[in-house]
């Protein structure tokens, strides 16, 4: 399937009502892409990275709806996140969740949790799979988590491309 015909298929899914003609240019063209909200833009280049704020938005509503506080990005946790993410991107494999918990506690950080993960290329899949995990799942919606950071990397020699790290404590 085209690059083209895969973001048709991703704006009538999602009902945003774009012109065909938007999606319509060259299909390696991403300036046309930019109409679509940022948790579908693919990052998977070497100047992508996630959009934080739309993260917390989406990972807040979601605890929201399952009566869970909202989060607000801490700028340490992000510095964190995006350690985490390059480190797992040089290393061509995703950390263990555990121990990044435990070295975040370890700063003073209290009810650590980390999400790591790799492949994902875009913030739409990473929420959902996060979502379809139960242990990933728990860190999102951790009663006690007040604060979050959310940083990807991209490994282009990678099999996985996109590496993730969400990290959330209180």
């Amino acid at each position: 399937m085209t690059e083209r015909r895969l973001l048709r298929r991703i704006a009538t899914a999602m009902g945003l009502g774009l012109a065909a003609g938007l999606l319509s240019g060259c299909a390696g063209d991403m300036q046309a892409n930019t109409a679509l909200p940022s948790l579908y833009l693919p990052l998977t280049t070497a100047n992508a990275s996630v959009d934080t704020a739309a993260a917390r938005d989406m990972i807040s509503a979601y605890r929201k709806g399952r009566g869970e506080a909202p989060l607000t990005v801490d700028p340490e946790l992000q510095k964190l996140a995006e350690t985490e993410a390059a480190a797992m991107a040089v290393a061509d494999r995703p950390s263990q969740s555990r121990t990044v918990a435990a070295a975040i506690g370890r700063l003073g950080y209290a009810s650590p949790g980390a999400n790591l993960s790799a492949g994902y290329h875009t913030l739409a899949e990473a929420f959902s799979g996060w979502r379809d995990s139960a242990p990933h799942n728990a860190v999102m919606l951790s009663p006690d988590a007040t604060r979050m950071g959310i940083a990807t990397a991209y490994a282009p020699g990678s099999k996985y491309k996109v590496y993730w790290a969400l990290l959330v404590a209180k």
